[in-house]
């Protein structure tokens, strides 16, 4: 843990509202993109980052210093985004468009046509294999950290991150889409 983020979790149990609230700034895009790439739903994804930072708030007396704080939320991310897909069963496909005034009508379709593509071929993973192809590619995470936050070997998170790109190729060959 850095030091910076050492004396802002000191603040935090101290009681300072202010200092958790900087850990929140720090967090809170990559554990929303976290949460929205496991279950596809931007409102429900702003609900989960919610309840984690909750929960994260009321449980940081028992967060072990010894680790990362980042490691430790994005586990109660990944936990609540688990809990949020068992309840739901039900699994809808990213609506989501970033447009951009640089491009075209044409190539903003064909964008939103890959990233809905992509995030539906996500959704077709089992959540293990997801998340590894979340963190990697998505939070940029290195395979030591992902060994960290998954708390698994760095072999098996490799091991993982491989068989979850194989089994995206297959999805994506299966409908079609080339990606190059």
């Amino acid at each position: 843990m850095n030091e910076e983020e050492e004396e802002l979790l000191v603040r935090c149990l101290d009681g300072d509202g202010g200092a958790f609230g900087e850990l929140i700034d720090r967090y809170q895009r990559v554990l929303f993109n976290v949460s929205l790439r496991m279950v596809g739903n931007r409102e429900d994804a702003r609900d989960i980052t919610q309840t984690v930072f909750l929960k994260a708030y009321e449980n940081l007396g028992s967060f072990d210093r010894k680790h990362r704080f980042f490691s430790w939320v994005y586990r109660i991310t990944i936990n609540e985004s688990l809990n949020h897909l068992c309840k739901n069963r039900r699994l809808e496909p990213l609506d989501e468009s970033f447009q951009s005034r640089e491009t075209g009508p044409e190539e903003e379709c064909a964008r939103s046509l890959l990233r809905d593509s992509i995030q539906a071929a996500l959704l077709e993973l089992t959540p293990d294999y997801r998340q590894v192809i979340v963190l990697r590619h998505f939070a940029q995470l290195t395979y030591q950290e992902m060994s960290g936050v998954l708390e698994v070997p760095e072999k098996t998170v490799k091991s993982r991150l491989y068989t979850a790109r194989q089994l995206l190729g297959d999805i994506f060959s299966k409908h079609g889409i080339r990606l190059s």
